[in-house]
């Protein structure tokens, strides 16, 4: 694990090098945000490298992605409402303007967060937030993972059979 997994997210998610993946879905890798500012933020990670936007997908593989973002949305909708009781809802994205390759983005959103950003998206949020090493992944946010990772078993066994 030599070289930096953010460099190549996708890439290191295909050779296990990348630690933010919860687990590897139908289309794609379900992985947590580097930041957690609203905690169970998660993304879907496209499995395919070079796939920039959903329509570069062939019909078929866009319903997979589309059906793997609702599972990871379900299960941090679950794993959040569980840890928190002023959990309220998840916004869902899938915008690609920073990062080249498909992704999707899962923010759970909270009864705590200042009304005035809260009715909004979460691109309103200052740039202390998404810059502020108290909000950085890491160990402090395993129950979380735990929680999320649970939810997609769950929801992977509840699957019917195609």
């Amino acid at each position: 694990m030599g070289t930096d997994w953010r460099k190549d997210r996708i890439g290191s998610a295909l050779r296990g090098e990348n630690p933010t993946v919860l687990r590897r879905l139908q289309s794609g890798f379900a992985v947590l945000g580097d930041v957690q500012f609203l905690p169970g933020y998660s993304l879907l990670l496209a499995d395919r490298p070079g796939v920039n936007r959903l329509s570069d997908l062939p019909r078929d593989e866009r319903t997979a992605f589309l059906d793997s973002m609702d599972r990871l949305g379900e299960a941090v909708e679950k794993a959040c409402k569980a840890v928190d009781p002023a959990f309220i809802r998840i916004n869902i994205e899938i915008l690609g303007n920073t990062d080249p390759f498909l992704h999707a983005h899962i923010w759970p959103r909270y009864e705590w967060e200042r009304a005035d950003i809260r009715i909004g998206p979460v691109w309103w949020y200052p740039p202390a937030n998404w810059q502020n090493p108290q909000h950085f992944l890491g160990p402090q946010h395993d129950a979380l993972r735990t929680a999320i990772t649970a939810e997609l078993d769950v929801l992977a066994v509840a699957e019917p059979a195609g």
